[in-house]
């Protein structure tokens, strides 16, 4: 049976542990990465509803945004936000 004494230093290893991890995404940087891929995700969908889905624009769109996305999951967010903008500004230009 496990002593309180045990428990207690278990759970607060395991609240170390997630308050490590959840750090970095926090960040301002963090958080700037996910909103931009989330916009531009929601801009990539919108064009496709309108049409615009097979342009070569949309394409790299598309392509961008899954690169930006997997940049965000190894936290390299200077990486996300260059690629998720770069992402946005192709949907614009699909757009025209």
């Amino acid at each position: 049976m496990p002593t309180p004494l045990r428990l207690t230093l278990v759970a607060m290893a395991a609240a170390l542990i997630l308050s490590a991890c959840g750090g970095r995404i926090a960040s301002p940087e963090g958080q700037e990465c996910g909103e931009l891929v989330r916009l531009g995700n929601e801009e990539l969908e919108a064009a496709k509803v309108k049409g615009f889905g097979g342009s070569v624009q949309w394409i790299k769109a598309a392509n961008l945004l899954a690169a930006a996305s997997f940049q965000q999951q190894l936290e390299r967010f200077g990486s996300c936000i260059d690629k998720a903008q770069r992402a946005r500004i192709y949907i614009q230009e699909a757009q025209k």
